[in-house]
């Protein structure tokens, strides 16, 4: 696992960058075209992999994380009404697999982004550490999302985003080289700085078709925020939650 952040990518989860990344080999199918950015204010931060936190406390990860060998996690998750607290404040949450010691993450998720001083939401995938591409869908606090990550074999990996509220669904197909090490269903904020939100469920993770209890997850906290007891594939973040447990 890696002990700290590369310095580029510490200076990408501390500030917005004016420049537009190029997203490359992407095969996208669905209602929305996919862009490296879905607004002028949207800006290519990294969500990056995970990086070593003494207790697991104050991680820029926070949920939970399994280790081993996997090919596949899918998840859905509600998207809550958040507090913009600050400009700075970004986070999303998203399933994937890997990023939990390799420097590869094949991810898909939601960003919340409060740099216009209002939540701004939209719908992403990364291959990691290419910048995050966004579909150009309709996306509201409340919506219901289903994402899933699955290498086929071959460095042939499909990325699927569907939300069930609204009724799109968007699929990439990627060439990569992932050493499939981790599977994660996760909140992150590249910014270091959370909107407020009273909670964000996550609920039927299975990683390589198991319920996601059964590859004995770790349980991460990140700005506050941590995960409630794992059970059969659902768990929510809340603000303080877990962190008794993990002293």
């Amino acid at each position: 696992m890696h002990t700290s952040l590369a310095p580029h990518l510490r200076g990408l989860r501390r500030t917005r960058l004016a420049a537009v990344a190029v997203a490359c080999g992407a095969l996208v199918v669905g209602s929305g075209a996919a862009t490296p950015a879905a607004a002028a204010h949207h800006s290519p931060i990294s969500f990056g992999h995970h990086r070593n936190v003494k207790n697991f406390q104050d991680s820029n990860w926070g949920g939970y994380v399994a280790t081993g060998n996997f090919t596949s996690i899918s998840g859905s998750w509600t998207e809550p009404q958040v507090t913009c607290n600050t400009s700075n404040d970004l986070y999303a949450p998203w399933v994937g697999i890997d990023g939990y010691g390799s420097e590869s993450v094949e991810q898909t998720g939601v960003q919340t982004d409060c740099s216009s001083g209002s939540p701004v939401y939209s719908a992403w995938y990364e291959m990691y550490p290419a910048q995050p591409v966004y579909w150009n869908d309709p996306v509201s606090a409340g919506d219901s999302f289903t994402g899933s990550v699955a290498d086929s074999g071959g460095g042939n990996y499909t990325i699927t985003l569907t939300d069930n509220t609204a009724g799109w669904t968007e699929t990439t197909q990627q060439q990569y080289n992932g050493q499939d090490a981790s599977a994660e269903a996760v909140i992150e904020s590249p910014t270091s700085s959370y909107p407020s939100f009273s909670q964000q469920d996550f609920s039927n993770v299975t990683v390589d078709g198991q319920v996601f209890d059964s590859t004995n997850p770790q349980a991460l906290t990140s700005g506050g925020y941590g995960p409630t007891a794992l059970s059969n594939g659902s768990f929510s973040m809340e603000p303080g939650a877990g962190f008794k447990a993990r002293k």
